[in-house]
């Protein structure tokens, strides 16, 4: 699935809407959940800083994105 999300950025602070796609955790049976998050983190730069930012969606056991997790990626 993919959906739209706000998030902060972890550098400068400001919250910006991104596109997360997390079809691959839900075809393949595999939910991601608090616990498991470090499983499925990817890097978006931000948008207003440019600075990267690992990404980790966070999906209850319904398929529904319920949080997207966010840290610097040299920290």
């Amino acid at each position: 699935m993919i959906s739209n999300f706000d998030i902060s950025c972890p550098y400068c602070g400001e919250v910006f809407n991104t596109v997360v796609d997390y079809s691959n955790q839900i075809d393949s049976n595999y939910l991601i959940d608090a616990q498991a998050s470090q499983d499925y983190t990817y890097i978006e730069d931000c948008q207003v800083c440019c600075q990267p930012i690992l990404l980790t969606p966070v999906i209850n056991e319904d398929g529904t994105l319920i949080n997207v997790l966010t840290q610097q990626e040299n920290g």
